[in-house]
């Protein structure tokens, strides 16, 4: 069965549907753009919208990677790296997302916060003897990396359990914005 299209929306609907997606939740000007032209009878009018969308402060990339920064800092379950990685995917402009990061983590412990992933993600295990088995210490090792956590800090966080987490010491360079 052939998927139905929407139906194509002229300017003054196009303006509610927008205000409809941002008033459910947070987009970036990349993301509302690109609903918007699946929806747009004329694509001229989606430029028009978001355009003045941002002249009334509904819009603006900068406030949204500081509140998704900061909301993912204050969690304690990503690091730096996994939340510009989700700040890249949601086409957000790389320096913008890189100083809310850091503005987001400036006072953020990594080290503590990577020992506090551990610990609540291997809350009902002994770590001591869970990361005794090479295989499992690599395994928390690549789950550390993948939440964001820098290499270093992964390997300081593990060594707390581990004695062989130095062995994972320089098995992958920090990239420069860790």
């Amino acid at each position: 069965m052939k998927k139905k299209s929407p139906a194509r929306l002229g300017e003054d609907e196009l303006k509610e549907y927008a205000l409809r997606l941002l008033a459910g939740r947070a987009l970036t000007v990349a993301q509302l753009k690109e609903r918007l032209r699946r929806r747009a009878a004329e694509p001229a009018s989606v430029e028009r919208i978001v355009g003045q969308l941002k002249e009334y402060g509904a819009l603006d990339d900068r406030r949204f990677a500081e509140m998704f920064s900061a909301a993912r800092a204050s969690s304690g379950q990503f690091g730096k790296r996994r939340v510009l990685a989700e700040l890249a995917r949601r086409k957000v402009a790389a320096k913008v997302a890189e100083q809310a990061v850091r503005q987001a983590f400036q006072d953020v412990d990594e080290d503590e916060l990577a020992r506090a992933w551990l610990e609540r993600k291997y809350r009902n295990q002994d770590l001591q003897a869970l990361l005794a088995e090479p295989s499992k210490l690599a395994g928390a090792y690549r789950r550390l990396r993948h939440a964001g956590f820098s290499s270093g800090a992964s390997v300081r966080a593990l060594r707390r359990f581990s004695e062989q987490a130095d062995q994972l010491e320089g098995l992958e360079p920090d990239s420069p914005a860790e």
